[in-house]
């Protein structure tokens, strides 16, 4: 099949690839856009997931108050260069980030701050559940591990549900723009501010 410049062009504004990178796809895809976008997400995953090592200097704190100044949120993003820390789609995605962080309230950015205490803890209040509930001695770990799982998916930043879309979590969203800007990003730290709640 044919590919032609208005289908490159039509599937660069759908998924923000390059040209070359969408003609490839499509000749892949036999022009199928839809399965042109997924050979591309999937390509891009891999890029960025060969980025993740590189070092992020670069960024921006980016902050968000919410209507009636009770609410406020300030996130250090991270990326390797002040470019790329200027552009729309960094600064979008960098108020997204500190929206999310407002409405879900995460405690850390990802599993490995967790404190292990509080897992300790997490995991005894499971074990109690369990017993309370009646659930057998064989199945008592995997029970535990399901409800830490959740723990860390509400608790985690990158392991929530994007607000924005539920169908995808903020890593995901994360790995999205790396791919697309091109370049490592992290989110680094935050805090969230709520008047009066310590």
């Amino acid at each position: 099949m044919a590919i032609t410049a208005a289908d490159v062009k039509n599937l660069r504004e759908l998924s923000g690839a390059g040209m070359m990178d969408c003609k490839r796809a499509l000749e892949e895809a036999n022009g199928n856009s839809e399965k042109a976008i997924e050979i591309l997400r999937k390509k891009g995953l891999q890029k960025a997931e060969k980025k993740a090592g590189r070092q992020t200097k670069e960024g921006i704190i980016q902050s968000y108050i919410h209507p009636g100044s009770r609410l406020g949120v300030l996130v250090e993003i991270n990326c390797e260069t002040d470019f790329v820390a200027r552009t729309d789609e960094f600064i979008e995605f960098s108020k997204d980030i500190a929206m999310q962080i407002a409405a879900s309230n995460p405690l850390v950015v990802d599993r490995e701050q967790v404190d292990p205490k509080i897992v300790e803890k997490e995991k005894e209040i499971y074990r109690g559940q369990a017993t309370t509930q009646g659930i057998p001695e064989k199945v008592l770990d995997r029970f535990v591990t399901g409800k830490l799982e959740k723990f860390y998916q509400e608790t985690c930043l990158l392991e929530q549900s994007f607000v924005k879309d539920p169908n995808k979590s903020v890593k995901d969203l994360l790995r999205e723009k790396i791919a697309k800007l091109g370049e490592n990003m992290s989110i680094k730290r935050f805090s969230r501010f709520h008047l009066g709640v310590e």
